[in-house]
């Protein structure tokens, strides 16, 4: 049975990082040959090109960039066990890569990330993605977790771990002083709404929800932000269809308010990450606090 050589995973490592050849050989205190020689060598064992060339720079294949996700996570434990024997100490700071969904209410993701502040030995770093950018991510090994309000379906090449951490019900919201005095879907229709995109669950589900009472709603905007239909709420006019708490701060106010809950309707979050040997600790941590709070 063939065995990783990490002394050449350790060189392209350093490589990779750089993205220089010269470089990386310099720092090495080797010959740029020698260094060449040691990354074809981790190539032919893997049977996978690992760099291209484009230009001067040194590129990432899809493999290449599979296996610096691999490599990051084996040195950075390497660096850990190092400081532990030494010292007798885990590292100071721990780092989780989160990537969460453009789309998303920064109000949720602010509760869930709310374990990791005021931790001193937690360092994260959040991106905000769109979900093929997230999938890849993950699938890259650049990303330790992907918080979403879509599902992801079924993939072979990719097997995705998805857990859905929260539901949120979906409520109407808007202008204090616009909120009928009737019940819907009686006073409604001179409404103009804001609605969240057209392919998304919440927008499905409200859908179904206008298809039972027959109800045509005067449609002015969709939004598939969760941000933009926040402002939109807040400032237009219009009567929102989103959960409360992604204006939670203008409903304190009196600026908004919940004119009715639209029944089983919600939005959901996923926490889509794939299966790894090492997982940075934090990870559990915040996905467990977030789904006992819905528990």
């Amino acid at each position: 049975m063939s065995r990783l050589n990490y002394h050449h995973l350790y060189y392209f490592w350093q490589v990779a990082r750089s993205g220089n050849l010269t470089q990386t050989a310099q720092q090495l205190h080797i010959s740029q040959s020698a260094l060449s020689t040691q990354i074809r060598q981790l190539e032919d064992s893997l049977n996978q090109p690992l760099f291209f060339r484009q230009g001067r720079k040194l590129i990432l294949t899809e493999a290449g960039q599979q296996v610096l996700g691999y490599a990051n996570d084996i040195f950075a434990k390497g660096e850990e066990l190092e400081a532990l024997m030494r010292r007798g100490i885990s590292p100071q700071q721990q780092q989780l890569r989160i990537g969460t969904a453009a789309t998303m209410s920064r109000n949720f993701i602010e509760e869930f990330i709310s374990p990791l502040l005021g931790n001193p030995s937690q360092r994260f770093s959040l991106q905000s993605l769109s979900m093929p950018a997230l999938l890849d991510g993950l699938a890259n090994h650049e990303l330790d977790l992907a918080l979403t309000n879509t599902n992801v379906g079924s993939d072979p090449q990719r097997p995705w771990q998805v857990q859905r951490i929260a539901s949120q019900p979906l409520s109407v919201i808007g202008p204090p002083e616009l909120k009928p005095e009737t019940e819907f879907p009686k006073g409604y229709e001179s409404l103009r709404w804001l609605l969240p995109g057209q392919r998304s669950e919440m927008r499905q589900g409200f859908a179904a929800f206008c298809s039972l009472w027959h109800f045509a709603p005067n449609i002015q905007a969709e939004v598939d932000d969760m941000a933009m239909l926040r402002l939109l709420a807040r400032d237009s006019g219009g009567v929102a269809v989103m959960p409360s708490v992604v204006v939670r701060d203008e409903l304190s106010s009196g600026k908004l308010a919940v004119y009715f809950a639209i029944p089983n309707v919600f939005e959901h979050f996923y926490a889509i990450t794939v299966q790894k040997r090492i997982q940075p600790d934090a990870l559990r941590l915040v996905i467990d606090q977030q789904k006992h709070k819905w528990d």
